[in-house]
């Protein structure tokens, strides 16, 4: 079994399931929430960086919003809301 096998998006968790943080995506998303305000993926990742989802770091998934709504991500001792997207830009390893 590979390391790339077991890994999955932040997205995917389950509810009360963590992880940690493996790589983050840098791509450019065109479209989808917050894409109106100039936001891409780019600058999503960096910004995910900033707030803490680093490689090495361990997170856990707080909530999942219903019909697709925000995730409540804990990392460290903050916790926020995540749109999915931004989610799947995070590589994490399931524990």
């Amino acid at each position: 079994m590979t390391l790339a096998s077991t890994l999955t998006t932040l997205d995917t968790l389950a509810a009360g399931q963590g992880g940690t943080v493996i790589h983050l995506t840098p791509t450019a998303l065109q479209g989808g929430a917050g894409a109106g305000a100039g936001i891409n993926g780019v600058d999503v990742a960096r910004r995910l960086m900033e707030l803490g989802f680093v490689p090495g770091e361990r997170i856990r998934m707080l909530r999942r919003g219903l019909q697709g709504g925000p995730l409540a991500i804990k990392v460290g001792q903050s916790t926020f809301a995540l749109r999915r997207f931004e989610a799947a830009l995070v590589s994490v390893k399931p524990e």
